[in-house]
């Protein structure tokens, strides 16, 4: 959608799509013929056959003549008004006799004020009109823009309240009058187009270097760009497609064979209006899962933004970046695939220009709007969200700290007599935890801030505080603690100094040079070359420099290091067993109905084919389950694990900026791994405990949660 500038075009669906036309009633239509008994038979199944062809045919008319566009609102230096699809205006607002437009944020109504009273006009989201493209164009229009808070039917009428009190009847004037403004909707709308002006006026901000680039690709060769897609709709759009035609299909092939068989009862005539009743179900059904399973597309160079929202090439989008001043990424509107009418969306991305008009309006639906604000922010494009992201909290707090550390002041945690201790300012210890009772103490990061957990000697946590509330530093803890003897366990410390080491020491192995063989004595040199090679004897005046050589080990893998190996939960895989049972069992049930007849009858039918299908969905899934994935966590980083020991992915430590679960709109949560940027690298298909697994990562230094981009957390505090 383009638009030219000093005007706003509300989002409307394309005019001319294909779709049946009474679709239900002619279905009927067509089980009542099936149950007449109508001669010849083959009267009877072309009959049938046209009836439930009618509505696609209707529906193709209107597509084969001409295609006219949705009414659209469209509001420009001539006024708001509202567009047929003849292009003739339906409904006007001259801009002269327009004093301000009001929205109410109780009902999203947009009001228009006239010097004879107020009018309603609608809500802005079947306007297809977004808050911030409204308010932005009318402003640059010189129309007054207010945010009230309230409804529209709030409003009360000047000429309405001048006759109640001609009338002496002010006291059945509601109280309050016309509502104050929502100061707080204006300002973030005032600091959006603050934001979009500073946007115009600055100069392009180059891309971040290397983002996007395909390793091993040369600097100087045009990048295919990042791609991000939501995820795949389940079950698959050619799966949908297939199954649909396969149950139009059958039914058609049933109702033939029906009608070659001749279809004299009554129970035939049923039975072939069951089957045209399913075919046109089937195949309605799936024409509104495929509208519902188009993904959301998106490719993000330097030089333009490709989008598709919808199978087609009509559908894509193109958007050269010199166009684009700013995307305001945040929540939007977006077109029913069914209906074509406008509809809230979660995400949404409005693209303005350098004379903040609106350029295009991108669909996001599905995808992770920290995603892709992170990914246009680091591909050159200015991105304005609605608001700053709260900053996430930990999930533990203060309440297991003992009364007595705020009974002493300036008191601090210390390590003294073998034990951890609080003392006070003066240095005397008021409270002592013995050695005997401590099973351990593990250090870790939350939240970007470093924290102390206490175990007993039965394993079981039993205390954990920050080291701020504790007045003590992560190295004092560790390392007193160490020199008392103490368990202390700190991952996150080890796995620093481990990656130090490695990469300290990286650079002394170097290759061995190259020996150059002497020409009188080829044969010596060549036999003690491959000696050398092979760990043989070396000669004499060699032997002296292998005393300095340093042999480092090759650092561990996610797969090798050691670390936790986290299983399905036991409630999912019970739940898998019950389902794959079930789903064997309704086969097997429909089944014995369907070739019951045939086979002697239901009950014959049923008595083998119920227990077959009971042994095939256990044996079937033991199969499965035999061999199920689980999650390894370490310090090295991620990685999933079959049973048998096949990987099927893994993750270095230094590719992950978190784990945790993705709450996106429009799908079930599931269980991601983010890269520090925020796209998402891998999905786990099997639950974990989320308990254990925020342990293992935890411990292991693995950042739990999404990346926060505000407050980055490693390395890890104090070191």
């Amino acid at each position: 959608m383009r638009t030219v500038e000093h005007e706003l075009v509300g989002l409307a669906g394309p005019g001319g799509r294909w779709r049946p036309v009474a679709a239900g009633p002619f279905a009927l239509l067509a089980v009542a013929l099936a149950l007449l008994p109508i001669r010849p038979v083959w009267l009877w199944a072309v009959l049938i056959g046209a009836v439930a062809a009618i509505p696609w045919l209707l529906g193709a008319a209107p597509e084969a003549r001409r295609r006219r566009p949705r009414p659209y609102w469209r509001l420009s230096a001539a006024g708001l008004e509202r567009i047929g699809p003849g292009g003739a205006g339906m409904v006007r607002y001259e801009r002269s006799r327009i004093d301000g437009l009001a929205l109410t944020t109780g009902d999203g109504v947009l009001t228009v004020f006239h010097r004879f009273g107020r009018t309603a006009v609608g809500g802005m989201t079947s306007m297809g009109l977004e808050p911030l493209a409204l308010f932005v164009t009318a402003r640059r229009l010189g129309i007054p823009m207010h945010v009230l808070d309230g409804e529209a039917s709030d409003l009360l009428d000047p000429a309405l309240d001048e006759a109640l009190r001609s009338g002496g009847l002010e006291s059945d004037v509601p109280a309050g009058g016309p509502l104050p403004r929502d100061h707080a909707a204006e300002k973030r709308l005032l600091d959006q187009e603050a934001a979009l002006l500073a946007a115009a006026h600055e100069p392009p901000r180059p891309p971040v270097p290397g983002v996007g680039r395909e390793p091993g690709s040369r600097p100087g060769r045009r990048e295919p760009g990042l791609r991000i897609d939501t995820p795949a709709p389940l079950p698959s759009r050619r799966r949908i497609a297939v199954l649909g035609t396969l149950v139009a299909l059958l039914g058609a092939f049933m109702v033939a064979r029906i009608a070659v068989e001749g279809a004299g009862g009554f129970g035939a005539r049923l039975a072939a209006g069951c089957w045209a009743l399913a075919a046109i179900a089937g195949v309605l059904v799936a024409r509104r899962r495929l509208l519902r399973a188009a993904q959301v597309r998106w490719t993000i160079t330097a030089e333009r933004l490709l989008v598709r929202g919808r199978p087609g090439r009509r559908e894509l989008q193109a958007l050269p970046s010199a166009d684009v001043a700013a995307v305001v990424v945040g929540p939007g509107l977006r077109l029913d695939p069914l209906s074509g009418e406008p509809r809230r969306a979660d995400l949404a991305a409005l693209a303005f220009g350098h004379r903040l008009e609106l350029l295009a309006r991108l669909p996001a639906h599905g995808l992770d709007g920290f995603q892709l604000a992170h990914a246009l922010d680091d591909h050159g494009y200015r991105v304005v969200t609605p608001g700053a992201r709260p900053p996430r909290r930990p999930e533990y707090g203060l309440e297991g700290l003992p009364e007595i550390f705020a009974q002493v002041p300036g008191g601090r945690l210390v390590v003294a007599d073998g034990g951890l201790g609080w003392a006070d300012a003066a240095g005397d210890v008021v409270l002592k935890m013995p050695e005997d009772r401590i099973g351990g103490i593990e250090l870790l990061t939350i939240g970007g801030h470093a924290w102390v957990r206490l175990y007993d000697s039965d394993g079981d946590e039993f205390f954990a505080a920050p080291l701020s509330a504790l007045r003590i530093s992560r190295t004092d803890l560790r390392e007193a603690a160490r020199r008392a003897g103490l368990p202390v366990n700190d991952a996150e410390y080890d796995a620093y100094l481990s990656a130090a080491f490695h990469s300290a020491v990286s650079p002394l192995a170097v290759p061995a040079p190259e020996v150059e063989i002497p020409a009188g004595e080829p044969e010596t040199a060549a036999a003690a070359l491959p000696a050398a090679r092979d760990g043989g004897p070396l000669p004499p005046d060699e032997r002296s420099t292998d005393e300095f050589t340093i042999t480092i080990p090759a650092p561990h893998g996610p797969v090798t290091a050691p670390g936790t190996l986290l299983d399905a939960t036991r409630r999912s895989r019970i739940g898998t067993y019950g389902m794959s049972v079930l789903l064997c069992e309704a086969v097997a049930l429909i089944g014995a109905v369907w070739l019951g007849p045939d086979l002697g009858g239901f009950s014959a039918t049923a008595s083998w084919s119920a227990p077959a299908g009971l042994l095939i969905g256990l044996a079937g899934y033991w199969l499965y389950d035999r061999n199920r994935a689980q999650l390894r966590v370490s310090s090295a980083g991620l990685a999933v694990v079959t049973k048998r020991g096949r990987v099927e992915w893994d993750l270095g430590r230094d590719r992950i900026g978190g784990v945790g679960i993705d709450e996106a709109a429009e799908r079930m949560p599931r269980l991601v791994v983010w890269n520090p940027s925020g796209r998402v690298l891998r999905q786990v298909t099997f639950p974990p405990d989320l308990d254990e697994l925020r342990r293992a990562c935890e411990r292991y230094g693995v950042p739990w949660g999404p990346p926060d981009a505000d407050r980055p957390a490693p390395p890890p505090p104090e070191l």
